[in-house]
């Protein structure tokens, strides 16, 4: 591996960044942790950034030669704000970028889709990390962990799909590897667990492990997304039931070999994660930011 200047990691305290910032760290790279209040990172420089307020870019970006992109949290259109900082990190000597997007989102797609276009022409040094939903999604402050400990239930509307959910540690250890390699991967990473399981399989696996009785909530695309505009803007509500209907489909009924192919080691299995996660008795990682994954 080389030994790059600096990393920006931006969303430090977030579920895949502060992850990044600590294996960064452990294998004696400088890291620059980007939050909006700039608080103590733990081997890390400490710097703010705000996606809304442009005249953190600068000081954040300074130094900086490669750069770990989370977009702005809760944005159906991140490209108006992501693509001038890219602009902006390119000029500043930045030369790689790796994006953090999702397995649901091919380059050119909504979202973090037309970043991910757009990177290669940015950066001669480029990934687009892909992961499939979160393991993290049943722990913390995510929608699905609150309603596990309010009333023992999962609600969806992805019928009897199966998805290849992947632990956020697992993410981490791939994007490491894409912004340390001598090479970059200059591709999309599509990143699973070692299994596809439907929310059926997780409620029995979370009943098994924890002794509490959970249950799979079958919705409607229709039911979902009105569940879903409760805590959110209405337009991000219906893409996300969207993705919840594309999954009853089977568009995430794969796994593939990335965690294994670029870290040496398998993915963790949901019931691994399970008993270290959610267990009474298994400590749990503090949760720093909102939950990731699609």
């Amino acid at each position: 591996m080389t030994t790059p200047g600096t990393t920006l990691v931006i969303g430090a305290t977030g579920t895949t960044g502060s992850r990044v910032v600590s294996q960064l760290a452990a294998g004696g790279h400088r890291v620059k942790a980007a939050g909006r209040r700039a608080g103590p990172v733990s081997g890390a420089r400490a710097v703010r950034f705000d996606w809304a307020d442009p005249t953190t870019f600068g000081e954040a970006l300074s130094g900086t030669d490669r750069v770990y992109l989370v977009p702005p949290i809760g944005s159906s259109e991140p490209a108006g704000v992501m693509l001038p900082f890219l602009d902006q990190a390119r000029t500043a000597g930045v030369r790689r970028a790796v994006l953090l997007s999702s397995s649901a989102i091919p380059a050119g797609g909504p979202a973090t889709g037309r970043i991910h276009e757009a990177l290669p022409g940015l950066f001669d040094e480029w990934a687009v990390l892909r992961p499939s939903w979160f393991m993290q999604n049943f722990t913390g402050d995510h929608p699905h962990a609150r309603s596990i400990r309010a009333d023992g239930t999962v609600s969806t509307a992805t019928g009897e799909g199966r998805v290849g959910f992947v632990d956020a540690d697992d993410i981490a250890a791939v994007a490491v590897h894409a912004l340390t390699d001598d090479r970059a991967p200059n591709t999309d990473l599509v990143i699973t667990g070692p299994q596809a399981l439907s929310y059926g399989d997780i409620a029995a696996a979370v009943t098994e492990v924890t002794g509490r009785a959970v249950t799979h909530r079958r919705l409607t695309y229709a039911q979902m997304r009105d569940h879903l505009a409760a805590a959110m803007p209405a337009e991000f509500a219906a893409m996300l039931a969207g993705l919840d209907r594309s999954i009853a489909e089977g568009s995430e009924d794969r796994t593939t070999d990335t965690v294994h192919r670029l870290t040496g080691r398998p993915p963790g299995t949901f019931r691994a994660f399970a008993e270290r996660e959610l267990t009474v008795t298994a400590p749990r990682r503090p949760r720093r930011g909102p939950s990731g994954g699609p």
